[in-house]
Formats: structure tokens, sequence, C-alpha cells
């Protein structure tokens, strides 16, 4: 249910991005239209890095669910690892297809390939706050 909230709040903002580029476009002769060509994929990673990266760690679908990111070693993650996790994520999906997800149904933690090679986990946002961490 997060990804879809978040997949919600991508395309929202990637509307409200178009109309921009639309207008952008008019007054720069056309130049402008070709960020149509990365638009969403703009948004989305902004998107990933200034929400997970954030003071709260999580993207709005994540808290909704009451998730949270932490690093390996509890802290919180910036905003240049989230660019990079969102990254690493879509990379491997694509280059190892969808069949690297599988990857968490044989690790300890049930983490992502990603997760891993970055050093982060996904885990439920309840416990941190008891402990105001």
């Amino acid at each position: 249910m997060a990804f879809f909230i978040d997949a919600i709040a991508v395309l929202l903002l990637t509307f409200a991005a178009g109309i921009l580029v639309f207008f952008l476009g008019i007054f720069t002769l056309g130049l402008a239209w070709i960020f149509y060509a990365f638009l969403w994929q703009a948004v989305a990673l902004l998107y990933t890095a200034f929400t997970l990266g954030g003071p709260s760690a999580s993207t709005p679908g994540m808290r909704a669910m009451g998730l949270e990111m932490r690093l390996w070693h509890g802290a919180r993650p910036y905003p240049l690892l989230s660019a990079m996790h969102v990254l690493l994520f879509w990379f491997s999906v694509s280059l190892l297809t969808p069949l690297v997800l599988l990857v968490a149904l044989f690790t300890e933690r049930k983490r992502l390939l990603h997760d891993i090679v970055l050093g982060t986990v996904v885990m439920n946002a309840e416990p941190l706050r008891q402990e105001g961490l």
C-alpha cells in the first residue's frame, strides 16, 4: 500500500511539473519541452531523495503504513543515500529482472539486494518512536 500511495503522489507531482514544463516551453520557444523525456524519472528521484532522506526517514506512503528506513547502525538516511537507494533499486529490477526481489525470501532480515549493498533496512517505525529514536 505504501508503494501505491507514493506512486499516486509521484503521478500528481509529475502532472503539475508537466504543466510547468509546458508553460516554460512556451517561453523558451519549445526548448524546455525536452524535459518531458525524463520528467517522471526526475520527479520520482527527487521525491524519494527528499522524503526518504528527510527528517522522518520515510516517504509519505511509508509513513502512512508505519514504516521507516534506517542505516545498518541506526542512523537516518540522508538525501544522497536515498537517491542512490532508489537508483540501485531501479537498475537492479531492470537489469536483473523482477526475480531479484526474491532475494528477500532468503536473507535473514528479509532485505532486498539494494538494501544489503547500501546497508539500509526498512522497519516498523513504532518501536523506534517508543525508544525516542
